[in-house]
């Protein structure tokens, strides 16, 4: 049986145990963005970023392949991390392994996801049979 390539792949990364000064600095955050995507191979376009009063940070990457986001919580010294990149040249977990040392995290979790395997043979199925009303095929109306 062929085995159908994904698209892209999605990193969920928990960092736990972190800094709550590393996670309440927004100028940090954003440092350790442009510096993770340079580590992922990716191609930072813009980064943005808000500083919450009275804590944490919430900073989002646009890449050329998808994007990296990081939202913080100092309190619980915790930080939400999820990268999307498409193509077979990014590396997302290398991105995943830098956040994880820079923010000092004492645990970590990472879950992997593969993103539109069978895209292309879904697709080729609704140009196919265009009258064919499939959820997979086109958004309700």
């Amino acid at each position: 049986m062929e085995q159908i390539s994904p698209l892209g792949t999605h990193c969920i990364l928990e960092l736990y145990g972190c800094s709550p000064d590393l996670l309440n600095d927004a100028l940090f955050v954003r440092e350790a963005i442009e510096e993770a995507s340079r580590q992922g191979l990716s191609t930072l376009l813009k980064l943005t970023s808000h500083q919450f009063y009275p804590q944490g940070v919430t900073a989002v990457g646009l890449l050329a392949e998808s994007h990296l986001s990081i939202h913080t919580w100092p309190e619980f010294g915790y930080a939400a991390v999820d990268i999307f990149t498409c193509g077979e040249d990014a590396k997302p977990r290398q991105a995943c392994e830098y956040l994880q040392e820079r923010f000092e995290a004492r645990e970590h979790s990472l879950l992997t996801l593969p993103r539109g395997a069978g895209a292309s043979e879904r697709t080729a199925a609704c140009t196919a049979e265009p009258a064919a009303e499939s959820r997979l095929c086109r958004a309700p109306t």
